[in-house]
């Protein structure tokens, strides 16, 4: 199946598959049946079997998959080894929390520079990189090439600095800045995944709201 006619809940639950094999594969189970699997990720043997027949298959009849080889099969389609050059700008308190607790290295990304405007953050080291200026962005860019940027800065500045990020050469965006980003290149996909967690927030108080409904 073509890459670019996968459907995006598919794309979705593709990580979530990663992280639950890695788990399976580190308390030393050697295969799994999909049905195992299903239940375990709350999920239909049926779907996993679709989900993952889009990308080829990799089970066999009668034994199911093998642990290891398919964690390591789909962390090769997520291109977690891949070592994205990344960027990120704004180190508030989102900011700094996510440079310093996510690993960027196994997500198929390497944290290689982290941007303010508050020049008294200037300087500063987190998670091992140096804050740089603001104003150095473009010449950071020109000669390191950045691929991806997260973005922790105010609503009002994510439209122009994005904008800008992808004429020097940003190709995706992780982007919390509570702007729902919208980006078009001439020659290239510019990828964009806009983070709101208080929409998250609100899906769990729409469930407590709605929690006794089916039973009345």
């Amino acid at each position: 199946m073509a890459k670019d006619s996968i459907s995006h809940s598919v794309i979705r639950r593709m990580p979530r598959y990663y992280r639950f094999l890695g788990e399976l594969e580190r308390q030393g189970m050697i295969r799994i049946s999909s049905r195992e699997l299903a239940e375990r990720m709350g999920l239909t043997a049926s779907q996993i079997r679709q989900d993952l027949n889009c990308f080829g298959g990799f089970g066999q009849q009668g034994y199911g998959y093998n642990v290891t080889e398919l964690h390591a099969q789909i962390g090769k389609i997520l291109g977690v080894h891949a070592g994205n050059k990344t960027i990120l700008i704004g180190v508030g308190n989102l900011g700094k929390a996510i440079a310093q607790h996510i690993d960027f290295e196994k997500r198929g990304c390497k944290l290689i520079g982290i941007f303010d405007s508050n020049h008294a953050l200037c300087g500063k080291q987190i998670a091992g990189v140096t804050v740089d200026p603001i104003e150095n962005l473009e010449t950071f860019c020109a000669a390191n090439h950045p691929v991806m940027a997260v973005l922790c800065i105010p609503k009002t500045a994510a439209h122009d600095l994005a904008h800008q990020l992808v004429k020097l050469g940003v190709r995706a965006f992780w982007n919390f800045s509570h702007y729902d980003l919208r980006l078009e290149h001439e020659q290239e996909q510019i990828i964009v995944e806009n983070v709101h967690l208080g929409d998250s927030l609100m899906t769990l108080a729409y469930g407590l709201q709605h929690q006794g409904d089916a039973h009345e």
